[in-house]
């Protein structure tokens, strides 16, 4: 005899059901998004929704976790990946001109989006902290880089990380805009030929 199932069984997949709550913030931002909004692309009810991710801001903070280990994970891929820093950030703005137009989800970056017209000071203060952390990352693998001759004595690793975190911000708005994929590697480009030059080391691709 078949052991009865304790409690009631979920009637959705919680895992689908979050990948469109964070397709709806991403392409209507935080503020904007209601909970009815929420029920109906997660096809669920709010007494579900409640139950299974808490109120809206709960779910928020679940869905930017959760993007940045899917959908957003490429800049922090190519930081750890690359074997110079030019490499990384040669790499990030170029997955990012494809990543930001790629037509099988909203457009842009959802931790920039999502704080369009945001009135909520906690969720923008979270967001702001995780670009910031960002930058951080980007800055802190600049300084390695001018720490070890792979750029000059004189370069400023936060101006730098800050004029990369101004390309890779702007390019997500220029997404939304209707700039296609080509416009932005263009734009990665110009970028790129703008960042200091120094001596190379020998395993440099």
């Amino acid at each position: 005899m078949a052991t009865k199932q304790r409690g009631r069984p979920r009637s959705f997949d919680r895992e689908t059901a979050l990948e469109q709550a964070i397709r709806t913030f991403w392409e209507n931002g935080y503020e904007a998004t209601s909970v009815s909004d929420l029920t109906r692309v997660m096809g669920i009810g709010a007494p579900s929704l409640y139950a299974a991710f808490g109120d809206k801001r709960t779910l928020f903070d679940e869905v930017v976790v959760r993007y940045g280990l899917t959908h957003g994970a490429f800049s922090g891929r190519a930081l750890d990946e690359e074997p110079t820093v030019r490499g990384a950030v040669s790499r990030m703005l170029h997955e990012a001109a494809a990543e930001f137009t790629d037509p099988d989800h909203p457009r842009g970056c959802l931790v920039i989006t999502a704080a369009t017209n945001c009135t909520t000071p906690e969720v923008e203060e979270a967001l702001r902290e995780r670009r910031n952390a960002n930058v951080a990352g980007i800055e802190s693998r600049i300084g390695a880089a001018v720490a070890a001759g792979e750029l000059p004595e004189g370069t400023d690793p936060a101006a730098l990380a800050r004029y990369v975190a101004a390309v890779f911000q702007g390019m997500s708005q220029q997404a939304r805009d209707g700039a296609t994929r080509q416009d932005l590697e263009a734009v990665a480009d110009l970028a790129m030929r703008a960042w200091p030059q120094g001596r190379r080391p020998e395993n440099a691709v």
